[in-house]
């Protein structure tokens, strides 16, 4: 079943969604060559605890971070560690906080000082801003994967098929699964009040992916960059609202 928020808690987590933003603009100011992703993780959670916010992650059972970073192949659960950023590297940050009972999700992913992959970052941007259109009353789930899907391989990138959106609010990961493929018109019915983490996961090379040996990150299997594009947004009843927007883009 999918929940509906009030009035009021959405506004809990409209407060929530600026400061899982605004962590992501803090640790984005501070990507650089030579910088380790622990860094970047402490950058985070100092942020969001200032702000009187908890990292949502870290309510995820066995896991002890506040963000996951990805490094190139890398395309989700990537563990902070001792690595030190490289100048041209395309870097995922992933957060999530917890503040007054609700959780938001947001992901944002960044090329380090080079621009050979601006096309490749900019085709997941347009995805998400077109799965995020489509976020409106009447809608359904298979309108927003048919978006990413669309605009994805149009690109000649392939959507990720294991990793999916999800529903958010007082559990970090709530019904449905919002995939990033579908059918126009087939699906869940969206209503006003619904909470979605859209995320557009996806690579340059095939879907199939690996577990890295630290047990945690996954990587494309062939080795393909990846990238990963998320946002927490509002059902609206004529617009969409996306909470998770701090205009770092």
């Amino acid at each position: 079943m999918i929940s509906i928020k009030t009035p009021e808690q959405l506004d809990k987590m409209k407060e929530g969604g600026m400061i899982s933003a605004n962590a992501v603009k803090e640790v984005l100011n501070y990507l650089k060559p030579g910088v380790k992703t622990i860094e970047l993780e402490r950058i985070a959670e100092k942020y969001i605890l200032s702000k009187g916010g908890k990292p949502s992650f870290k309510t995820v059972p066995g896991y002890n971070y506040t963000t996951c970073i990805n490094i190139n192949e890398g395309i989700v659960h990537g563990l902070p560690n001792n690595y030190e950023i490289k100048r041209g590297d395309i870097v995922s940050i992933d957060l999530g906080v917890y503040f007054k009972g609700f959780h938001t999700d947001i992901s944002y992913t960044s090329e380090v000082e080079t621009q050979k992959e601006k096309e490749f970052l900019n085709t997941g941007k347009k995805a998400l801003d077109g799965a995020i259109s489509k976020c409106v009353e009447g809608n359904t789930l298979g309108d927003i994967g048919y978006v990413i899907q669309n605009v994805v391989k149009s690109h000649n990138c392939s959507v990720s098929r294991e990793l999916v959106g999800h529903g958010i609010g007082k559990e970090l990961h709530e019904s449905p699964y919002v995939p990033g493929y579908g059918k126009r018109g087939h699906g869940s019915k969206l209503k006003e009040g619904m909470v979605f983490a859209i995320e557009v996961i996806y690579q340059k090379g095939k879907p199939d992916l690996a577990l890295d040996k630290d047990g945690w990150t996954l990587i494309t299997k062939d080795h393909s960059l990846s990238a990963l594009f998320e946002h927490t947004v509002i059902i609206g009843k004529n617009n969409p609202l996306v909470i998770t927007d701090s205009h770092f883009t």
